[in-house]
């Protein structure tokens, strides 16, 4: 099916660093595996704004419009961008205005962002991939592509194990997988907590500081005024900000803005 999808961009938000299962293929496609499904893509040649999905019309509006997060007004962020007068923050934005924020599955999330510690986005997608096709089940549709491990679908030990590359952080993972497992309701009931209190309930978990806490809520809970803060942001707002970022002004929207950021610093 063909859809016109404004701000939108398959290679910005394939390399923003926010998902680690979308995958390029060498026909120009990208692939993206979630929710234990498949979907593959592609910009349609000489028409701008439209791009090919090959899903059907329930599964669009039911999976994965809400992924892509449609209902967002991200031209109305443009707009705010515009007006801030922030000379650089709208060169980042031209940079990456095709990114958006992906609502992704909660758990994916924390354990992709636990693993993302110290690490960099090729590795970080090597060991998701890793994690899935060793305990993961084939996902739906075309490829051999495999569902993200849930809760219950792994016996921890497996991480002392099987060498995943994870190094230090199999201790993380393995009471991460084990708490879930002991505690079913715990992601539903993050999934009802404001942001403070996500935040602050996920810093209680082995591994997790307040840069991975951040991104679960920005990326896993669609908390978008989590702000993550990692070695490039914290440099980046040091050149760029030396007097402070005005969070204030793009309050409800400042995880968007970090995403900019961040995108337009791994670009430069």
């Amino acid at each position: 099916m063909k859809k016109y999808i404004d701000h939108f961009d398959l290679s910005e938000i394939a390399g923003s660093g926010q998902c680690f299962r979308w995958k390029e293929t060498a026909s120009g496609c990208v692939r993206v595996t979630a929710f234990g499904r498949v979907l593959n893509m592609r910009a349609c040649d000489g028409e701008p704004g439209y791009f090919e999905f090959d899903c059907s019309e329930e599964d669009w509006e039911s999976v994965w419009a809400p992924y892509f997060d449609l209902d967002t007004d991200y031209a109305a962020i443009e707009a705010l961008i515009k007006k801030s007068g922030d000379a650089h923050l709208l060169e980042a934005f031209e940079c990456g205005r095709g990114i958006r924020i992906l609502k992704q599955d909660l758990w994916e999330i924390i354990i992709s962002f636990l693993i993302s510690q110290n690490n960099n986005i090729s590795r970080i997608k090597n060991s998701v991939e890793a994690l899935c096709r060793e305990v993961g089940i084939k996902a739906e549709g075309a490829g051999e592509e495999f569902s993200f491990p849930m809760p219950g679908d792994v016996d921890p030990a497996m991480f002392e194990r099987v060498n995943l590359g994870l190094g230090y952080r199999v201790p993380y993972l393995k009471e991460m997988y084990e708490y879930a497992t002991e505690h079913p309701k715990w992601l539903e009931s993050l999934e009802t907590m404001n942001y403070e209190e996500a935040r602050a309930e996920l810093l209680k978990r082995k591994g997790v500081g307040p840069k991975v806490a951040d991104c679960i809520c920005l990326f896993g809970l669609h908390h978008i005024d989590a702000f993550p803060i990692d070695t490039h942001v914290k440099q980046l707002l040091a050149k760029y900000y030396p007097k402070g970022f005005n969070h204030e002004y793009f309050k409800g929207v400042a995880g968007v803005i970090q995403q900019y950021l961040f995108y337009y610093e791994l670009m430069h």
